[in-house]
């Protein structure tokens, strides 16, 4: 079972539980931190679910450093294992992540969910703006007031302000309005459907 057996599998699931809502995003290798880590799959509707993949070919090491940076910008994560990362990935994993398992079944792999994710308690507010490009941050501050003395800092200056200027639930709602409305974003071309 490969990585790209699991994803397919992933992808079909995430397809029938979305089908026909115009209003979801959903895309491969969202990268977190201005790329520091990519979680494997994004869903961005009402909130950002991330899933991240290990296949019977992975190994765990990164997944503590990827679920310590995904638990600072993700309302919702499920991890989606194969069957000999179970036990090992639970220890890593916390309570309130989603958690799934990939088996090999006539000759598809099959995803089970196991437990399904809860809202995150402990979002970032400057680290989830850091998903902004620093236009899109900037016209954010510009809309609400708050721009004066960052216009020509660096995007982190700019990540900062929004952070201490915005509710939570406001940052929250416009990183997922810019990444919904960004031209050209990458999107799996076999889901056309999912464009924003």
């Amino acid at each position: 079972m490969r990585d790209r057996d699991v994803r397919e599998s992933v992808w079909r699931w995430l397809e029938l539980a979305h089908a026909g809502d115009s209003d979801t995003l959903m895309l491969d290798e969202l990268g977190i931190l201005n790329g520091a880590t990519r979680i494997d799959i994004a869903v961005i509707n009402g909130q950002i679910e991330g899933y991240e993949l290990k296949s019977e070919r992975d190994t765990l090491d990164r997944l503590p450093a990827q679920r310590d940076l995904y638990n600072l910008v993700l309302d919702r994560i499920s991890l989606v294992v194969a069957e000999n990362h179970r036990e090992a990935a639970e220890e890593i994993i916390p309570d309130w992540w989603g958690l799934a398992v990939a088996s090999s079944c006539l000759g598809r792999v099959e995803v089970t969910r196991e437990r399904l994710p809860e809202m995150n308690p402990g979002l970032d507010a400057a680290t989830l703006a850091s998903l902004l490009w620093r236009d899109e941050a900037l016209a954010v501050l510009e809309r609400y007031g708050a721009a004066r003395g960052v216009r020509s800092k660096p995007r982190e200056a700019l990540y900062e302000r929004l952070a201490v200027s915005l509710d939570l639930n406001v940052v929250r709602a416009e990183v997922r309005s810019a990444l919904k409305a960004r031209a050209g974003w990458r999107i799996d071309r076999r889901f056309p459907q999912y464009g924003g």
